[in-house]
């Protein structure tokens, strides 16, 4: 990754870690709940927090914020108004807290062991604890649009703008849970992109918009960047789907993909390439599902996919759609255009 984002990066990260206390600061308490009857116990606070402080911690790509930041710097220097640079970096934890909260959701959803090399939350924690601490995590992100000085008609925008990116998020997750239950069911190459727009690219776009905003930038040129950078989150997940298919997604075993029943891009150019196969996939799928990712099936699928070059054509795609979309943020957005660069395996280059 280009050195010039580690200063960026480590300013988010005191970001976060101020946003999302362990040992949970009065100031802290009053902005986060208002004032606590005193049986509230600390012991019952941390309840909420350790589960995502411990995979807020474990690190991750940090894109999502980098790339607010980045927007940010890019609108900010035409403009004459705009927010603080202080302001701009209290507002990551709005999407990097988002997808940490997503992440241990997702992992209930699919029933997985692992997220970032360790047991996932749930298994940690349990269910309920996991579930509960993560659904908290999605209102707790949004405290930070009211402790930063913001006006009231700022502090609206944001919020509108928040939440409505992720009542699309579940959406996606929604269409995304329907195939992945039933193993027999393939959407169409137009339903998967629309589905990986909402669930993926509305970070993407939450980011590039709040960047933009932050910037000082109008909001038709936020709704343009926002669109622009839900199809960057579009093909990050189409290299993220290659990725598992081929040497596995970081702490993560290869083909974890095929035992949740995911029906990926790759899976899905097969189908249209090969009709045919579509029901041994499925079994294979539900085999891989019942047997876990030790399971025969797991490779085997994996196999069958690499017949049709499938793999191969999604990683083009991505990569396609990754530049094609860099470069509709204009000639100064060198660095927009290194972060997605980095983030595509060479391999894959």
């Amino acid at each position: 990754m280009n050195k010039e984002f580690l200063n960026r990066l480590e300013k988010i990260e005191k970001a976060l870690d101020n946003a999302l206390q362990m040992d949970f600061s009065d100031s802290w308490q009053l902005s986060s709940f208002g004032t606590l009857p005193e049986a509230v116990k600390p012991l019952f606070i941390q309840n909420l927090i350790e589960p995502n402080r411990k995979l807020v911690n474990l690190g991750g790509k940090r894109w999502r914020p980098l790339f607010l930041i980045l927007c940010y710097e890019l609108t900010a220097q035409k403009n004459a108004v705009h927010f603080t640079e202080e302001q701009a970096y209290g507002l990551t934890p709005l999407v990097e807290f988002v997808h940490t909260a997503s992440l241990i959701h997702d992992d209930i959803e699919d029933s997985a062991d692992l997220r970032r090399g360790k047991p996932a939350a749930h298994i940690t924690y349990g269910v309920d604890t996991a579930l509960n601490a993560a659904s908290w995590l999605y209102f707790e992100a949004a405290v930070c649009i009211n402790t930063l000085n913001f006006t009231k008609e700022k502090q609206l925008e944001l919020y509108n703008l928040y939440s409505r990116e992720l009542r699309r998020l579940h959406l996606g997750q929604a269409m995304d849970i329907y195939w992945h239950r039933n193993k027999s069911i393939f959407p169409t190459l137009e339903e998967y992109k629309a589905m990986v727009k909402n669930k993926t690219g509305t970070l993407s776009s939450l980011a590039a918009q709040i960047g933009y905003m932050a910037g000082g930038e109008a909001q038709e040129s936020q709704i343009k960047a926002g669109d622009i950078a839900s199809n960057l989150g579009v093909g990050f997940q189409i290299i993220d789907d290659v990725q598992n298919l081929t040497f596995g997604n970081p702490g993560k075993k290869r083909g974890d993909d095929i035992v949740e029943g995911k029906k990926s891009l790759p899976v899905l150019i097969h189908i249209h390439k090969k009709p045919d196969d579509k029901e041994k996939l499925s079994a294979l799928m539900e085999r891989a599902g019942k047997e876990g990712i030790d399971s025969p099936a797991v490779e085997e699928c994996i196999k069958l996919l690499e017949t049709s070059g499938c793999i191969e054509e999604a990683a083009l795609q991505g990569k396609s759609i990754i530049e094609k979309n860099c470069r509709a943020f204009g000639d100064n957005s060198k660095m927009i255009t290194e972060l997605f660069d980095s983030m595509i395996p060479e391999s894959f280059k």
